[in-house]
């Protein structure tokens, strides 16, 4: 046990804002600041450092551009590589699988060693990869890097362990699987032509055996040669000279004639023993103009000459399609006998692949289905019906359905809320997929002993929500939410998204959600929030919208006439918001146009509409335009059910919402909430000259700035707020409270008091001082050109949200982006965290080091040229202590601004169900300040014992199931109160605030600071969490450098500090979230999200809770030929590669061809194969168990040998008998 005491009473306390910790990151444990305690706080902390460890677990959604694809028959697993050098392999659901090479390096090629377990992969850097799949965590066992030649095709024969490399060049190499060692044996493009040739054939595309002898190799080349190489004589057998480039060809199993596809749309018929010419040449697309001229067609990239025993053959190949037709999309077409079916796809083909029963090239090859990878989806077609219907896919592919712009992570749900959510999400899939199961259904895969109920919300660009089951590694949706139905359809030229040509007026920019109540709550970049209900059963419903001003009015100075003649303020004695219906004043009567001003984004339907089972739409609070200028958006939410408040906050200031009475209790800036307490002086300005630089002074799109900073920022969405340096009017505007008028339109406006002591006159500020400190904005939504300055990423929430003079781009924009009129809003668009991309900028100059990170972020530069508006970070409801002289804890929020300080609102709320419906919230003055170093980021409290205080909530109830007269319908609540888990430590609780440089731990009521940690010094804290790990809480800290950290709780002693994943575009920043037992997710590329785990018993539980890619099968027979086939047939199973291709016959190939790689891939088997005791018998059993199942299916084959042995000398004897007395004409 260790024990945390504090020092003795009379000792004073450092100050708030000064930095008590280690200096630099992943620093000693918490100092102990001196400060007086009320008594000895005695903390039992479990957790130590070997409780830690960092890995990926699994990766879901659909590979990142992907380049290749490959498919075991046997073993029934799929391939996919991706362009940045990824290798995810499928099998049934739950066999999921991603490997990653070092290099990065593009993959072009993948084949399978079919039914060994193996999978071979050619990157763009020309090396060949030798993949072991027999052990969980695949791993590379062989690499071999060519040195002078590119590498273009490879073929693996199956059941060979030579492989044939195709080059650049037009050479073919042949490497030994087993060794990954070249061959002496070369086949040299200038032996493969004829001598009289003058041009160089091309690279080669296309290696194959034949299938009536696998001693002749098949080469083809790009520029339209195809050439038939006998591998024994080392000679050609014939060369084929055609005109149009070839780009694939393919085999009849009889290997009497193959298929080519060609650059102009055309497909080839060869036969082998006649090549002057090909004996059928169509263009299935390619149709006859009037003038007698065929239509241009686009390259057949690829095509399959599948044969089947029962139909005609099947021929699919991809493009194909004439030019003439603009818009056409991508398409796949299917030749069965004289039917052609062309089935029109979404996105691009990049590869396809048909699936059959047989992995033999010799026999009827049985076509079952065709696996079509696209650019951002997978496509499987069912071939045994005439339709062509569409698997199911069971992986989660359409992550990236709609941009991903946000998640949330929950672990350890309640265990009712997934088959709900399924239930209600499965009414609405889709229907006309095929019957049959999924192809796809290698490996294994058992539920894990570690699983509990996951789940994962995805917030999208067009306005949608998913809900994830994501329990036990796999990921299944279970529920689709659109928000975008609660509002009108904004119609072209109408309203102010037209006006800002909006793209994505329904993008999703937050999300809360409390899975005990199931309340749900949408903040969408608009400027507006939606609250939904679940409920189990449909309903007529409407409704209610809340508009909320909250702008800033820096030239709307109250003067006390207007303070005592206006309805909206609160008289002298006041303490909370009363609604008053009488004399409501409009926020836009102080101008003539304010009428059309004060309007919102979006138009909320105002009708009664029929809503389906699920998630049901309650509240819409919307944000109103002011003076021509769009309101900024939403930087922070919470909800609390127990309370039934929402709090929200922007830059401009604080809103809290009672969303059961439907009405809005507080609406103040934030410099308003300081009161007595603020503990910065602030200047007051003079109102600005013109009214009309409103729009540029408080919001501006991120495309003014966008000509000059595209060589470092490429998105395809542009930022929602433009930032800039100047800062003259900043502190008129930092002055100001963002209301003085609150409009709910329930009914019919409503004009809301505000308490004095939550109000702040303007006019009274002190003087100001040269100690200011930097404010910053949204760590989640501002966005600027100098996010990476010297190598390093600076702070997305180190750009000011208001500014003086725009910066003109000196591009071909500028001048069009500065032609703004009067009172235009800006343009602005979604921004989509999954399209974000940073890169490093071309050059420094000095404008961009001056606004580095160290400059920017340094708590040392805080002179008043550098003020700026303090937007609201963070916000927490919770059971706490208001002032220190409290006895019981009361409800209050928490709230947290950029400038680092941290403000206690206490609420007094009706706890009667009766007196919660129609009495008011009441709002307390501002408690307790305290200051930390950068924008707070989170709050959690614990109890003095250590324990993680959870934030009350409301027992879930449906609000449209029927009526039970005996069993009114009543909130039923449930609380956790700091003094509930009290015993011998009396009344407090511990309150954990971290920021974007240091945590500290306050002791509640007295709000002395118990421990102080700097995480870093040199970067930012982008993501923190306070999250349960085996049995206990610890703060994990995701940093903008890359790092990892875990900090204990309460002493904020360092247990982990991992150099994870440096931050290079937003996407990371925007999505990384932690959550507990130990996980964390962020979203690794546009279409996929990333898994990890900071938790050493789920990485020692890993190997069993993925899935097995490989089983032992047994590979199947070859069909028997028969005497005369095989006799007739050519001697192709007598070729011995060896023979060919050792070194005794073909000697060593030079050493600056190619340089071999030893891989990890064998060592971390061994760690594997040497896991434990049991495992080694269990697997040496199963070895014992196939060795005797073998010897018996041997023992059976000799004994059928010989049966057919006596047979066929049985019927050739009386064949011999029978026509031995015959005479030569007479047969």
């Amino acid at each position: 046990m260790k024990k945390f005491r504090k020092v003795l009473d009379g000792l004073t306390t450092s100050s708030p804002g000064g930095t008590m910790g280690s200096p630099s990151c992943g620093s000693a444990a918490g100092t102990p600041t001196a400060a007086p305690t009320p008594k000895d706080i005695d903390v039992q902390e479990t957790l130590v450092s070997e409780n830690f460890q960092l890995c990926k677990t699994v990766r879901h959604g659909f590979t990142y551009q992907p380049t290749a694809l490959a498919f075991d028959p046997v073993q029934k697993i799929l391939a996919i590589g991706s362009r940045s050098g990824g290798v995810r392999i499928l099998g049934r659901p739950g066999v999921d699988c991603y490997c990653q090479h070092e290099s990065g390096a593009a993959v072009l090629q993948l084949q399978f060693l079919i039914n060994e377990g193996a999978l071979v992969t050619a990157c763009a850097d020309d090396t060949l990869h030798l993949w072991n799949l027999r052990q969980r965590r695949p791993a590379v066992l062989h690499s071999l890097k060519f040195n002078r030649e590119r590498i273009t095709f490879c073929h693996l024969p199956f059941q060979s362990k030579w492989l044939y490399v195709g080059t650049e060049r037009g050479n073919t190499h042949i490497v030994n699987i087993e060794s990954f060692i070249l061959s002496g044996y070369v086949i040299m493009w200038n032996k493969a032509i004829e001598l009289s040739t003058k041009t160089h054939p091309g690279p080669v595309v296309h290696l194959s055996d034949s299938p009536k002898d696998e001693g002749k190799l098949l080469i083809g080349f790009e520029g339209g040669t195809i050439v038939q190489w006998d591998l024994r004589a080392k000679k050609a057998d014939f060369r084929i000279y055609y005109d149009e480039a070839i780009h694939s060809v393919s085999w009849h199993h009889e290997g009497k004639q193959f298929m080519c596809s060609h650059s102009d749309g055309s497909l080839t018929l060869w036969n082998p023993r006649n090549t002057t010419k090909p004996f059928q040449v169509t263009f299935p697309h390619g149709k006859i103009q009037k003038d007698g001229r065929k239509e241009s067609c686009k390259p057949i990239l690829k095509v399959e000459y599948k044969t089947s025993r029962n139909s005609e053959p099947f021929v699919i190949f991809s493009g194909g399609l004439s030019y003439d037709k603009a818009g056409r999309r991508p398409a796949l077409t299917i030749m069965h006998g004289k039917a052609i079916t062309v089935l029109e796809m979404d996105y691009p083909i990049v590869e396809f692949m048909v699936l059959c029963d047989t992995p033999y090239i010799n026999e009827i090859q049985e076509p079952y289905a065709v696996v079509v990878l696209l650019e951002k989806d997978l496509i499987v077609v069912d071939l045994t019906q005439s339709n062509f219907p569409v698997f199911e896919n069971p992986y989660p592919m359409d992550i990236h359905e709609s941009p991903v712009t946000c998640t949330a992570y929950f672990a350890d749900c309640p265990p009712d809320i997934i088959p709900i959510l399924y239930s209600i999400g499965a009414k609405h899939k889709k229907t006309g997929y095929s019957q049959k199961e999924w192809p796809i259904a290698g490996g294994t895969w058992t539920l894990g002993s570690h699983t509990y109920p996951e789940i994962i919300i995805t917030g999208h660009a067009d306005g949608s929500i998913k809900f994830w089951d994501a329990s036990a590694f796999t990921l299944q949706m279970l529920y689709k939410l659109k928000t975008s139905k609660v509002f009108e359809k904004p119609k072209l030229g109408e309203g102010r998204g037209a006006d800002l040509g909006e793209e994505d007026p329904f993008a999703v920019q937050m999300v809360s959600w409390c899975p005990h109540s199931r309340i749900f709550c949408v903040v969408g970049i608009s400027a507006h929030i939606i609250l939904y209900r679940f409920s189990k059963y449909d309903a007529n419903t409407q409704t209610v919208s809340l508009e909320v001003r909250l702008q800033c009015e820096p030239e709307d100075i109250i003067t006390p006439s207007e303070n005592e003649n206006n309805p909206c303020f609160s008289e002298p004695g006041s303490h909370s918001p009363q609604p008053h219906h009488q004399n409501p004043v409009s926020p836009g009567s102080r101008t003539p146009d304010g009428a059309k001003d004060s309007t919102p984004f979006l138009k909320v339907k105002d009708k009664m509409v029929r809503v389906p089972p699920g998630y049901q739409s309650d509240l819409v609070i919307q944000l109103l335009w002011v003076d021509g200028e769009p309101p900024q958006q939403i930087t922070s939410l919470d909800i609390n059910s127990a309370y039934g408040l929402l709090a929200f906050g922007n830059c401009n200031g604080l809103a809290v919402v009672d969303y059961i009475q439907k009405t809005v209790i507080l609406c103040i800036s934030t410099v308003d909430l300081y009161g007595a307490t603020d503990p910065y002086q602030r200047l007051t300005r003079s109102p600005r000259r013109n009214r009309q630089s409103t729009s540029e002074h408080c919001m501006r799109g991120l495309s003014n700035f966008y000509s000059d900073s595209k060589k470092r920022i490429r998105t395809s969405y542009q930022s929602l707020t433009e930032l800039t340096d100047n800062q003259q009017s900043i502190d008129m505007e930092r002055s100001k409270s963002p209301t003085s008028v609150c409009v709910c339109s329930v009914g019919s406006p409503v004009s809301v008091h505000y308490p004095t002591s939550l109000h702040n006159d303007p006019r009274i500020l002190p003087e100001p001082v040269a100690s200011l400190r930097a404010s910053h904005c949204s760590p989640v939504f501002y966005l600027l050109d100098n996010d990476h300055v010297n190598g390093h990423c600076t702070s997305p929430t180190s750009q000011p949200c208001s500014a003086g003079k725009p910066r003109i781009p000196m591009g071909p924009e500028g001048p069009r982006l500065t032609r703004r009129g009067p009172g235009r809003p800006p343009f602005r668009k979604a921004q989509s965290a999954a399209c974000m991309e940073i890169s490093l900028p071309v050059s420094h100059t000095e404008e961009s080091r001056e606004n580095s990170f160290s400059r920017s972020r340094s708590s040392s530069v805080s002179s008043i040229d550098r003020d700026t508006k303090e937007a609201i970070t963070t916000l927490q409801f919770g059971e706490s202590y208001g002032r220190k002289s409290d006895a019981l804890p009361t409800p209050c929020l928490w709230v947290g601004t950029s400038l680092g300080v941290v403000i206690l609102i206490p609420l007094s709320i009706p706890m009667d169900h009766e007196e919660r419906l129609e009495d008011p919230v009441t709002v307390g003055p501002s408690g307790a300040v305290q200051m930390l170093k950068g924008s707070v980021l989170r709050f959690a409290f614990l109890d003095c014992n250590g324990a993680l205080i959870q934030s009350p909530y409301e027992i879930w109830r449906d609000q449209n199931a029927p009526e039970d007269p005996d069993r009114p319908r009543r909130r039923k609540l449930v609380h956790f109160s700091p003094s509930s888990s009290q015993d011998a430590f009396g009344e407090g609780h511990l309150t954990v605030v971290c920021s974007e440089r240091q945590a500290k731990v306050f002791l509640m009521p007295s709000q002395s600071c118990l421990f102080v940690h700097n995480i870093t010094e040199s970067s930012f804290v982008l993501r923190a969490d306070v999250v349960s790990l085996c049995n206990s809480v610890c703060l994990a800290c995701f940093c903008a450098n890359g790092h990892v950290m875990t900090l204990s709780l309460p002493s904020l002693r360092p247990l982990m500090d991992v150099n994870y994943l440096p931050l290079t575009d937003m996407r990371i920043a925007r999505t990384f979230c932690f959550t507990n037992e130990g996980q964390a997710l962020y979203l690794s590329s546009p279409t996929e999200i990333q898994r990890i785990t900071y938790s050493q018993e789920m990485c020692d539980n890993l190997q069993e809770m993925l899935g097995e890619l490989f089983t032992p099968i047994e590979t199947p027979e070859a069909q028997n030929r028969g005497f005369l086939k095989g006799f007739f047939g050519g001697n192709a199973h007598t070729f011995d590669r060896e023979e060919l291709f050792g070194e005794a016959a073909a000697g060593k190939a030079s050493r600056s061809l190619a340089q071999h790689i030893p891989g990890q891939g064998g060592v971390e088997g061994m760690k594997v194969a040497a896991s434990g005791v049991v495992g080694d018998l269990a697997r040496a059993r199963v070895a014992l168990d196939e060795r005797g199942q073998r010897l018996g299916e041997l023992e059976e084959r000799t004994t059928l040998m010989m049966t057919s042995a006596e047979t066929f000398s049985k019927h050739a004897h009386e064949l011999m008998l029978k026509c031995k007395d015959k005479k030569w004409y007479q047969f």
